[in-house]
């Protein structure tokens, strides 16, 4: 795995992005950015059993409301796998996202050259009744043997 230009954003980081957005850093958007920072791509219930084993006492669905909240507000990206489970990306910036679909885990892949080949490329389209907003690539992909997890 090639690691994204994009740095994983600190606490310092994440407090001044909530508060370009008017959101309060509360102390449950605080333990679930810590989470983040420790997983990159994850989805609501891998960050609330994070939470548990580090003894807060948070439910899932709060958890999901967070970080679909900070989604919204485009501070995290939100991704959805091949199994139809939604998935968080603290990373912000041009990357593109590998699924792996035996481990079910998303990767970060840095390929300037494709991102700007496909941003190129869709310049000089044009859809009837729609402004491209961004590009988003996935590239869906099982392990070979040699990396397979174990």
């Amino acid at each position: 795995m090639v690691r994204a230009k994009n740095p994983i954003p600190t606490l310092d980081d994440f407090r001044n992005q909530l508060r370009r957005h008017n959101l309060r850093a509360t102390q449950q958007r605080l333990a679930v950015h810590e989470v983040m920072m420790e997983l990159v791509h994850a989805s609501a219930d891998a960050v609330q059993q994070k939470l548990a084993e580090r003894g807060a006492s948070v439910t899932v669905a709060s958890v999901y409301n967070i970080l679909s909240g900070l989604a919204d507000y485009r501070i995290y990206g939100r991704r959805l796998s091949a199994t139809n489970k939604m998935y968080f990306d603290i990373e912000g910036g041009r990357h593109i996202h590998m699924y792996d679909l035996e481990n079910h885990c998303y990767r970060n892949l840095q390929d300037e050259e494709l991102s700007e080949l496909v941003a190129a490329h869709l310049k000089r389209r044009k859809f009837k009744g729609y402004t491209v907003e961004g590009i988003d690539i996935q590239i869906i992909a099982k392990p070979t043997c040699k990396t397979r997890k174990s």
